[in-house]
């Protein structure tokens, strides 16, 4: 049996096959975003199916993030369903034009990896690592206990994870279950805001500024029934905040009114940043904070240091012992050797990431607009015409992040990636076509 929907046919007798025609229909684009879906029983009457079976069916399209329903209104497409992801919302880059957009390090700034993972490989043909052996590298677990005991971080058990969102997805899956609520950064990283969705869990929006998420907003959300915080402690993608002493106890404070909910820190700015962390772990009874290697020292490197209580680390080892079993010890001992070797300046290239957030915010200061990016390696800016920004800028030879990549409610904005941008005079250039962008059109005259 099958039923038309604007032209589509949804297909099925059973709830896996039903569920399955709509998720395909949405991840092609024959159904579109805020599409209202058929009620219950009339799309039960015409498949010829229970009404039970397509509960179901909608059911687990709500709890993978495709569709969402409130209340009397009925079920529709999510607007950002978990199939068709932020990734999507991308300007594709003719040639000639100078791409801005793309969130990545500067390669110029990466340590050279040959080294370091040919030393990995001599110490795996001397001690080869087999099934049952440490999932943790011990000299990695050392060093990183270490550095995290510098910043303060409260003593807890280490995990190695394939990166911070394998690490954040983990840990969410530890504690929680498709309908909780969580509340995460807006404007925020784009894939944790696909993430949750992707996992049924609802989100809400907490506003952000230089120094980190909104105390009142957190406080807001918390008493709302959001059962989990994620923050990102320095160079925020995309405004670059970072969360500051201040802000920090502010913080802590309105969590330890919520004990019970999870807390989830995302510090992937370690090794680029040259602000110090000021961690909110402890104020909560669970928590995780999780340290990527990915930008301090390649994309490509798929590791990150997760610490977290007792509980939630052992829910993620236990979880991933039954899955993938552990991340490779050989890109573990060349992340070791890469901490040890002195290829690679932290300070030297956090200062020079700083030196072009600084030229270009200072550029934009000077023709009036206002930026942020007080860390990391992105500059956010708030414009009233995102789209059209976006357009004229890649006229203009600028190809920049569109803004809802980010969003959930804030306003519009653009997302520009300094890390490439090494000359005052590019900047400058840079600065003279967003205020081209931002102009008032001139008034047409008709006669």
């Amino acid at each position: 049996m099958l039923f038309v929907l604007g032209g589509y046919r949804i297909e099925g007798r059973r709830a896996a096959d039903i569920a399955a025609s709509i998720e395909r229909a949405v991840g092609t684009g024959a159904l579109e975003p805020g599409q209202a879906l058929p009620p219950l029983r009339e799309l039960a009457a015409e498949l010829g199916v229970n009404p039970n079976t397509v509960a179901a069916a909608y059911r687990v399209l709500r709890e993978r993030g495709v569709i969402e329903t409130a209340g009397r209104r009925g079920s529709r497409v999510r607007p950002a369903p978990a199939t068709t992801g932020r990734d999507l919302i991308r300007v594709d880059v003719p040639e000639g034009v100078r791409d801005v957009s793309d969130g990545n390090p500067d390669p110029a700034l990466l340590p050279p990896l040959a080294p370091a993972f040919t030393a990995a490989a001599e110490q795996g043909d001397r001690e080869p690592v087999r099934y049952g052996d440490a999932d943790v590298e011990p000299e990695l677990a050392r060093m990183a206990r270490a550095q995290l005991d510098a910043d303060g971080v409260p003593d807890g058990p280490l995990v190695v994870v394939s990166g911070a969102l394998d690490g954040v997805e983990r840990v969410l899956a530890a504690h929680l279950r498709p309908g909780d609520t969580v509340a995460v950064e807006d404007p925020g990283w784009g894939n944790v805001l696909d993430l949750l969705p992707a996992l049924g869990l609802r989100t809400a929006g907490v506003g952000v500024d230089d120094e980190g998420p909104l105390p009142d907003d957190v406080r807001r959300a918390l008493r709302g029934g959001a059962r989990a915080l994620v923050v990102t402690d320095r160079a925020q993608n995309p405004t670059g905040a970072a969360v500051s002493a201040p802000r920090a106890r502010a913080l802590r404070a309105v969590l330890r009114e919520h004990p019970g909910t999870l807390l989830i820190e995302d510090d992937h700015g370690h090794g680029i940043v040259d602000l110090p962390l000021h961690p909110l772990a402890g104020a909560t009874r669970h928590w995780a904070l999780v340290r990527s290697a990915a930008k301090a020292y390649g994309p490509d490197l798929r590791l990150a240091v997760l610490t977290g209580d007792e509980v939630t680390v052992d829910r993620v080892r236990g979880r991933q012992r039954l899955g993938p079993g552990w991340v490779s010890r050989l890109v573990q001992r060349a992340v070791v050797r890469l901490w040890t070797d002195g290829t690679l300046d932290t300070r030297a290239v956090a200062a020079a990431y700083g030196r072009r957030r600084a030229l270009l915010i200072d550029a934009l200061a000077e023709r009036g607009i206002a930026a942020h990016g007080r860390s990391g390696m992105n500059v956010w800016v708030p414009v009233p015409d995102e789209t059209g920004v976006v357009a004229s800028l890649l006229h203009a030879g600028w190809a920049v992040a569109p803004g809802a990549r980010f969003r959930l409610n804030t306003p519009p904005g653009i997302r520009i990636t300094v890390s490439t941008l090494r000359e005052r005079e590019e900047s400058e250039r840079l600065a003279d076509a967003v205020a081209q962008a931002l102009r008032p059109a001139p008034p047409r005259s008709y006669v």
